[in-house]
């Protein structure tokens, strides 16, 4: 049997097609954005993204009452946006197997909240799987899915940041073929409406029950005996970390995290003197088992948030008096952070230069756009959720009105967020008196997450040419009138057309067109610096692009601009900023 080296998301992937999977959709979002990329090579498949995690959802959803293998993957916060028609479909009694497939971000690494996605299992009466490795990912999406088809349910596979992205050794398998049944009308079984959902609510109290007893003798969960008079319970990473330690302590490792066997735990517990449950951010197996009347500890001694590293493990098991050792502080570190920072030619760098130069109020969004929160630009005051930027700008607005302050009020959004969740929110302020102004910053694709499709990347890739949706005439659509488009690497126009519209009353959309520089690998001549003309103002370093620096020039006794001529992309906005015309484009022999 071949062995490969592969990553958890990847793993993810080969597992839905060795087991028949034919359904793919996802929203892109870090950890689990190269699941549907590495979805995309196997041609038995059909991947796609969605708008958004909604409408992804509703994709597999779909597949799955045609009684086709269907998966969604999304990152935890996107099973907010999609909870709407899976708490729903919950109740359904599933046809095809059906796989969600969510990655946690335990640390924050990469999101704004912490989630811990294993009380969807409770709160949707569904299973949920926690894998440790890339062969138990690859593993239980298989045993996901027969699980899903045995008990005509929803399967939640929960990964975190590290598991997705971590590569171990797979065993590969082959595609075992699994025949679409099709669609046939049952309204009892997928119109979830009165007395049918009714009748749903007890099928599911059932089918919880079932699985439980189920999971009471799984094989997947594992004891491992050191003849301790302890007992740890964990799954995940967690055990991965917990093994790398040999702590002196008996090991039982679950696969299935809800339901738990509360009966099996409950027997083999009183075999002990004391039981640790070792899990990553909330107690919620912990909380279970101690409503269960069953004796544990566990976040007295480990912290309720971020990743449980082995040194962190180490000082929760000293803690509990099972381990004695000497702790060192992981937080110690002493290498130097590295503040994230716009790549070189980003569209975003001239807009937020000039929203920081006019010192507006800016309500921000997610995207690569949120980096204007941070130094040296600092202009987004706000980053709460996509989409939110539109809402929260009338919410200011009006309150601003309301006490008396006519401040004007910015707020900016991607084009991918545009469409994921912000077309609700430009309808909301199609009416509005109040004065706001939205930079809609239309780069053509999701920056952020890898570099995926939008409706406006047609113009770009030829294989999009037919998908192609303009931003202003969308936006025209709902009866709003005041749109300027600009290209922001003509920096003045693009300043004078902020300025002016933040002068005028009700809502006025400024949309930016430029595309993502390393998306589209966009580069004209490079800029080099004149250092007899350059005064060392830094006025081209506030634009913060990373081929700019200040240098000593040979003869000089102060240090002048200088530009790597291998980075810049000739963008052409550090030469606009100048006072003095020091930065000119090169002709090739400079």
């Amino acid at each position: 049997m071949e062995r490969v080296v592969i990553t958890g998301n990847e793993a993810v992937s080969r597992g839905f097609w060795e087991a028949g999977g034919t359904i793919a959709s996802s929203y892109p979002g870090s950890p689990t954005v190269s699941i549907l990329e590495s979805m995309k090579s196997y041609k038995d498949i059909y991947a796609e993204w969605g708008t958004n995690e909604k409408v992804a959802m509703e994709i597999a959803i779909g597949g799955s009452i045609s009684g086709a293998r269907s998966i969604v993957s999304m990152k935890h916060v996107g099973i907010n946006i999609a909870s709407d028609p899976f708490m729903t479909f919950t109740q359904v009694r599933t046809k095809g197997g059906f796989l969600l497939v969510v990655g946690d971000d335990p640390g924050l690494s990469s999101s704004q909240n912490e989630q811990d996605s294993r009380f969807w299992g409770k709160y949707a009466n569904i299973p949920v799987l926690d894998p440790s490795t890339p062969q138990e990912v690859k593993d239980y999406v298989i045993e996901g899915l027969k699980i899903s088809e045995d008990f005509n349910t929803p399967v939640l596979i929960r990964l975190t940041s590290r598991l997705c992205h971590c590569r171990g050794v797979v065993e590969l398998g082959e595609r075992k073929e699994y025949p679409i049944s099709g669609f046939e009308p049952d309204q009892s079984r997928y119109c979830m409406l009165p007395p049918y959902a009714n009748a749903a609510q007890h099928f599911m109290k059932e089918r919880i029950e079932k699985l439980q007893a189920y999971n009471n003798s799984y094989e997947n969960n594992k004891l491992e005996s050191n003849n301790s008079s302890v007992l740890v319970i964990t799954s995940s990473m967690c055990y991965e970390n917990l093994k790398e330690i040999n702590a002196p302590v008996d090991i039982l490792k679950l696969a299935m995290v809800w339901p738990l066997p509360l009966d099996y735990i409950k027997s083999l517990s009183s075999q002990y003197e004391k039981v640790i449950i070792l899990e990553e951010t909330l107690g919620f197996i912990e909380e279970e088992l101690k409503a269960n009347n069953i004796k544990v500890e566990g976040k007295k001694y480990f912290p309720f948030t971020g990743e449980l590293s082995i040194e962190i493990i180490r000082k929760g098991l000293k803690e509990a008096g099972v381990m004695d050792f000497e702790y060192k502080d992981p937080t110690s570190d002493t290498s130097v952070p590295r503040t994230p920072m716009l790549c070189a030619g980003c569209p975003h760098r001239p807009i937020f230069h000039i929203l920081k130069k006019i010192k507006a109020t800016v309500i921000g969004d997610i995207g690569c756009y949120s980096l204007g929160i941070l130094e040296p630009f600092e202009v987004h005051k706000t980053n709460i959720s996509m989409g939110a930027s539109l809402g929260m700008a009338l919410g200011v607005a009006k309150a601003q009105s309301m006490s008396g302050n006519k401040k004007p009020i910015v707020a900016t959004i991607g084009d991918g967020t545009f469409f994921h969740s912000g077309m609700t929110g430009f309808l909301q302020l199609a009416s509005c008196k109040e004065n706001i102004t939205v930079i809609v910053m239309d780069n053509r694709t999701t920056a952020m997450t890898g570099g995926q499709v939008t409706p406006t990347t047609s113009k770009y890739f030829k294989e999009y040419e037919n998908h192609g949706v303009s931003v202003h005439e969308v936006i025209e659509s709902f009866g709003i009138k005041d749109i300027t488009v600009v290209d922001q690497f003509k920096y003045k126009e693009t300043k004078e057309a902020i300025t002016e519209a933040m002068k005028r009353d009700g809502l006025s959309v400024i949309v930016a067109t430029r595309p993502c520089a390393l998306n589209f690998k966009i580069k004209e001549p490079h800029f080099y610096v004149d250092e007899k003309t350059c005064i060392g103002c830094r006025s081209c370093i506030q634009t913060n692009c990373p081929p700019i620096s200040m240098k000593l020039y040979e003869g000089k006794t102060k240090k002048n601009s200088y530009i790597d001529p291998d980075m810049c992309v000739g963008c052409s906005v550090c030469s606009q900023v100048c006072p003095v015309g020091a930065i000119k484009r090169s002709t090739g022999e400079e």
